[in-house]
């Protein structure tokens, strides 16, 4: 459970998102009913479902770029206790995601995840710089534009910057996605879209203009 100093934190988190929004012609709904079911299977997202709420939905542009996040909530199975009364776990994930110039095949880069290979998902992509393998994680349906977007600036930025530890992307069709585990401020909305922006600009114009 939260400390009253972290709950406290969390909640004024929440109602800044909504002044912040208004400052910057930003829309905003407390909860968006079925707004976070067209996510399904990216990031942290269910790999289906129906009717999903997207809460503290926020849409707008940001440099130059139309966004959007929220946070989708569900009840770990697995947490609570089994007694009469008592309730599971609410886990909180927020997700980002910009609109990419173009759409592409699937691509995900994030941290390297042991269990890829026990449970049988797709195996990984290696780009062939040592360091880059090493950390991170590339899934791809097409290899080519994989390493067209990691051609160039992308590696040398993914390695350099430290949110690229703690922000995968994803992305899907025109958009491109990160997430985390925890609850939206205007502070964390403003470093993940800066994020994604900033990976965006590094992707050379003629990528997109073959997919």
């Amino acid at each position: 459970m939260r400390s009253d100093k972290e709950e406290k934190r969390v909640r004024q988190g929440w109602a800044d998102l909504s002044r912040v929004a208004a400052e910057r012609g930003w829309t905003y709904e407390q909860r968006a009913r079925g707004r976070a079911t067209e996510y399904c299977g990216v990031g942290p997202m269910p790999g289906s479902g129906s009717h999903l709420s997207a809460w503290h939905y926020i849409t707008g542009e940001f440099r130059g770029r139309s966004f959007k996040c929220f946070e989708y909530r569900y009840s770990n199975p697995l947490s609570g206790s089994s007694g009469v009364g008592e309730s599971r776990k609410l886990t909180i994930e927020s997700v980002f995601l910009v609109s990419a110039p173009s759409s592409g095949p699937f691509l995900q880069i994030g941290r390297p995840d042991k269990l890829d290979s026990v449970l049988g998902r797709r195996p990984r992509m290696l780009l062939g710089v040592p360091e880059f393998d090493e950390k991170f994680q590339v899934v791809t349906d097409e290899d080519d534009f994989a390493r067209s977007i990691l051609s160039a600036l992308v590696p040398a930025f993914l390695l350099s910057d430290s949110r690229a530890q703690k922000s995968p992307l994803r992305l899907r069709d025109d958009e491109l996605f990160t997430w985390y585990t925890g609850t939206l401020s205007p502070q964390d909305v403003e470093e993940r879209l800066d994020y994604l922006c900033d990976v965006l600009d590094r992707i050379p114009a003629r990528v997109w203009a073959t997919t």
